[in-house]
Parts: C-alpha cells; sequence; structure tokens
C-alpha cells in the first residue's frame, strides 16, 4: 500500500501527525506523511539517538520472534503492535506462524487491517493493554488461536507508558492466563536518575502534553513488575548484546547525558 491509499483509509488525516506512522518513519518505513515525519524530526532534534535506539528495539523483536519460532512456537500474541508493516513479526516468521496483533488506537487499527488484507495467519484486534487478560479471553481472540495458551508474547517498547501497577497488572494479566512453557518477549529503558538535561525534560514534556505517561524504572524495579515471569536463558541483556553487535555499537553520545540503556529479554513461565 502506498501513501495515496493510505490516505484515503477512513479517519486518516495526512495533516496532523499520527504515533504509528512517526514510529514507521523513525524505522525508516513508508508508510507516512509531511506532518509524521516533521513530528519525529523534532524528536530526533532533542534525542538524536532516538532513531538508533528504535530500530534496535525493532531489531529486538524480530530476533526473538525468530527464536521463539525456532523453539516451536506457533502463536505469537503481540501487545501495542503499531503498523504492521513487512519489517514487524509476521514479516520475520514462518508461514506456519498465527500472529495476532493488538492496539488501542482505532486509527491504527484502521490503517493497520488495509495494510495486512485477508491474510489469514494474521489478525489485529483492538487491546487495551490495561485491560490484557479481559482482551485475550475474548471469543475471538481464543478462536483465532485454537484455544492455544502456550504462546510467544511480544511487549516491545511500552513498559514507560504505564504507570508501575500498570505495568505490574499488565504482566501478572498475562501471567495468568498463559499456559506454563509460554515466553515473554519485552524490552526495559533505562537511565542515569541522576542525570537530567534540558532536551530530555522536552522530550519527556512531548509525551505529558499528550496526556501519555512517560516513566522509567531501574532494571531490578522492572524485574519486581514483571513477576512472576522470570528471565529465560541468556537472562536480561543491553540491547547491543542481545542483537550481538560490537561493544562500541552504543556510543557516549547515543546515551544523550543522561545515561539511556535498553535492555532486552525473554521471560518464561515455567
Amino acid at each position: 500500500m502506498d501513501v495515496n491509499e493510505l490516505a484515503r483509509v477512513p479517519g486518516v488525516n495526512p495533516q496532523v501527525p499520527d504515533a504509528a506512522r512517526i514510529y514507521d518513519y523513525t524505522l525508516g518505513g513508508t508508510h507516512h506523511f509531511d506532518a509524521d515525519r516533521q513530528a519525529a524530526e523534532y524528536m530526533f532534534s532533542l534525542l538524536p539517538s532516538t532513531r538508533k535506539w528504535v530500530r534496535m528495539l525493532r531489531a529486538c523483536l524480530q530476533a526473538a520472534a525468530k527464536r521463539l519460532s525456532a523453539e516451536g512456537f506457533t502463536h505469537w500474541v503481540d501487545f501495542a503492535s503499531g503498523l504492521p508493516t513487512n519489517d514487524h513479526v509476521h514479516g520475520v516468521l514462518p508461514p506456519d506462524v498465527k500472529v495476532l496483533y493488538s492496539d488501542i488506537n482505532p486509527l491504527t487499527m484502521a490503517q493497520a487491517r488495509v495494510l495486512l488484507g485477508d491474510d489469514p495467519r494474521v489478525r489485529y484486534l483492538e487491546c487495551d493493554i490495561r485491560q490484557a487478560k479481559s482482551f485475550l479471553e475474548r471469543p475471538d481472540v481464543r478462536d483465532f488461536l485454537g484455544g492455544e495458551r502456550k504462546v510467544a508474547l511480544g511487549a516491545n517498547g511500552i513498559t514507560v507508558f504505564l504507570k508501575a501497577e500498570e505495568n505490574r497488572k499488565f504482566f501478572r494479566d498475562l501471567y495468568d492466563w498463559a499456559a506454563p512453557g509460554s515466553r515473554l518477549f519485552t524490552t526495559f529503558e533505562t537511565k542515569d536518575p541522576a542525570k537530567t538535561t534540558p532536551q530530555w525534560e522536552q522530550f519527556v514534556g512531548m509525551f505529558q502534553k499528550m496526556g501519555e505517561t512517560f516513566e522509567l524504572f531501574s532494571l531490578p524495579e522492572y524485574l519486581e513488575l514483571c513477576a512472576p515471569w522470570t528471565p529465560g536463558p541468556g537472562g536480561v541483556q543491553p540491547v547491543s548484546r542481545f542483537l550481538g553487535l560490537p561493544e562500541d555499537h552504543i556510543t557516549e553520545e547515543d546515551r544523550q547525558g543522561v545515561g539511556i540503556e535498553f535492555y532486552a529479554v525473554i521471560l518464561e513461565k515455567k
């Protein structure tokens, strides 16, 4: 689908920036308009390494999906998915794997369904991650998954947009629903709590002005919020190590003066 087709999706206004399309632009995709690009470039002007970190997060998602598929998982349930472009989970998994995407934004879902067409192995449904258990127990979710609860789950880049108790409830909801042996891929963003810059404060302020939570926790705090999920083999790793990149792939400049670090982990329910 080109941008002309995208512009004809009901509800799409090319003049108004959209979070999912801004994310697509950040990833190097093609499903965005000038307003989206301008909004993204403003973010990059504040924290230039944003593009680098976001692309690494997508690469970690792809790597986790491939790894879990190789372990035999044939169902992937993804939360706060954004636009399902070809570099998303369904684009890197074998054709026998079913992928269930979800998002709370009706406009994102409308664009996503046009992108996906009638692919029978992929479904995109509405979900408020604050009510994840109710979503997972819906009849249409059960039918699409064929009743399977030993699944691979994805929660990439979303923990900063939830308050502590919302994170705790989200991870507990997934744990209570999933069968033993399930896996959950997730990522954490941290910084040095003693450091800040005007640019960082402006960056956080953008989300606050939109009414969004943007809250970072320490790595031990994240792991406590995820309980009773436990890290699987390999444990929690900086995203560069998760991807097997050289030690110097992340520079001090990439940390933007506040000690930014992202971690990736595949959690398990034993």
